[in-house]
């Protein structure tokens, strides 16, 4: 099999998303480099000076979750010597590091693109700006995507700050000079050059985009750096190395990363089609048993009654040879046909059933977990509003928007019941349902603490959301 790694020091399960903000313009016009000596030997000198002021470097770090039900097995020996019940070891619940990684600032106001397997699983996201600055941000996620490998966060910086300008992949050559940017094994900013070897990589098991391949040297903690042109415009997002050899690197190509950036920040995700059933493929054991000489396919192996594929009247163990128009020789292939479709429109899908052809129409939804929930009729909450021009709206909680925010029976701290559109608040990724745990580090009991927190200029909110803790700091003029 092969092996790829990707180029985070490893990271857990899944981080909750910010909300997202409506998706901004990005700058286009290249750094300024001054190349003045002939076949300019200081190309690389002055690459170095015009990106590494947007490369950061980026931390991760999750609380500890206790699971009751597990127990290590070293505890029931020593009961068994000693005849006693030994206590587990209560965990710190202070975050814990979980991951190293790299990003690059794309806009001045600090959007930065990474890979998603780099924050994946983070409680807590923090950027440094540059090797050695004793500032260190606390970083909020805007959106991001397993399929692609990538996200988007967003960091209030005191000021503007250095960025990136995107390039295009789309006219690269191989044989292009290219320089890769990252922080390798979290030793700082780093710098290596090299070649396009390849475009087009189609290595599915890591990521739906064909890949750039490069020999420019990259390694785990450069995973979210960019890999750039020659004219200092970044041409890809390093994302993997295979591990079966030195100098084969890859890298997302840029193209595809601008045209997920807008879906990222204004909805947090990329919506992605669902006909609900779960795959197998076919290997050539199973092939010959079926009859089905060199047909390949996608097998049903289960099925969501009330998904589109069981309303279309698809079967368990139907063989899907063909979906939308593309051959499926696999399930990874039917899975991305079934991503790439639109949604609210309907497909023909071939099918063996019983080693007969059949044929099907279904109606493309959205992945039940992420399609907009239906707003219900709530009932009208009057809470607290945020001073100095702020944007929120904060509530003392009761049984019922307990039940309808699914917060804990037992949670008594303040909730954000409302965010004002393009506020200093929404911008900075504050929502409905957040539990507001203390501001500018004192304790709230009560929306009136809240209230009394908060001051004119900057605020930092500790909150809590979907069983994690958060920092989000809010800036006004």
């Amino acid at each position: 099999m092969k092996q790829f790694f990707t180029l985070a020091l490893p990271v857990l399960s899944t981080l909750a998303m910010a909300l997202p903000v409506q998706a901004q313009n990005l700058p286009k016009d290249p750094p300024k480099l001054n190349l003045s000596a002939p076949l300019p030997a200081n190309l690389f000198v002055e690459l170095a000076k015009a990106i590494n002021p947007a490369v950061v470097n980026i931390s991760t770090s999750a609380l500890p979750r206790n699971n009751p039900r597990m127990r290590d097995p070293m505890m029931d020996m020593l009961e068994q010597l000693y005849g006693i019940r030994m206590q587990p070891q209560q965990q710190s619940n202070k975050p814990q590091q979980i991951g190293l990684g790299t990003g690059f600032i794309i806009r001045e106001d600090g959007l930065i693109v990474t890979n998603n397997h780099v924050i994946q699983g983070a409680d807590q996201i923090q950027v440094q700006l540059s090797e050695g600055s004793k500032d260190v941000y606390d970083a909020v996620l805007i959106g991001s995507d397993a399929r692609t490998d990538i996200a988007l966060i967003k960091i209030t910086p005191k000021g503007k700050v250095p960025y990136a300008v995107l390039g295009s992949s789309k006219d690269l050559e191989v044989g292009e000079w290219v320089a890769a940017f990252g922080n390798p094994f979290g030793h700082g900013h780093s710098m290596t050059k090299g070649l396009i070897s390849s475009k087009g990589r189609d290595i599915t098991e890591i990521n739906k985009i064909p890949l750039l391949q490069t020999d420019a040297s990259i390694n785990p903690g450069n995973s979210g750096g960019p890999l750039v042109n020659t004219k200092g415009q970044v041409i890809g997002v390093n994302s993997a190395i295979d591990a079966r050899a030195q100098g084969i690197g890859f890298a997302i190509p840029i193209d595809d990363v601008k045209a997920l950036i807008p879906q990222l920040e204004s909805k947090g995700r990329i919506a992605r089609g669902y006909i609900g059933t779960a795959l197998g493929d076919i290997d050539a054991e199973a092939a010959e048993y079926l009859g089905l000489g060199d047909t390949r396919g996608a097998v049903i192996t289960q099925l969501d009654p009330r998904g589109p594929a069981a309303k279309a009247g698809v079967k368990m163990y139907d063989i899907v040879t063909e979906f939308n128009g593309r051959k499926i020789t696999n399930s990874l292939e039917l899975q991305d046909a079934v991503a790439d479709a639109t949604i609210g429109k309907s497909v023909k899908a071939s099918l063996l059933r019983n080693r007969k052809p059949v044929t099907v129409s279904m109606l493309i939804t959205e992945r039940p977990e992420d399609a907009p929930k239906k707003a219900s009729p709530k009932k009208a909450y009057q809470g607290q509003k945020a001073p100095f021009n702020l944007g929120f709206t904060v509530l003392d909680p009761n049984d019922q928007l307990r039940a309808e925010m699914g917060l804990p029976d037992d949670m008594r701290q303040p909730v954000v019941i409302d965010t004002v559109m393009n506020s200093a608040a929404s911008k900075a990724g504050l929502q409905a349902g957040d539990v507001i745990l203390d501001v500018n580090k004192n304790s709230v009991e009560t929306s009136k603490d809240v209230l009394k927190s908060l001051k004119k200029g900057s605020n930092t909110l500790r909150i809590a959301r979907n069983a994690r803790i958060q920092i989000i700091n809010i800036e006004t003029n």
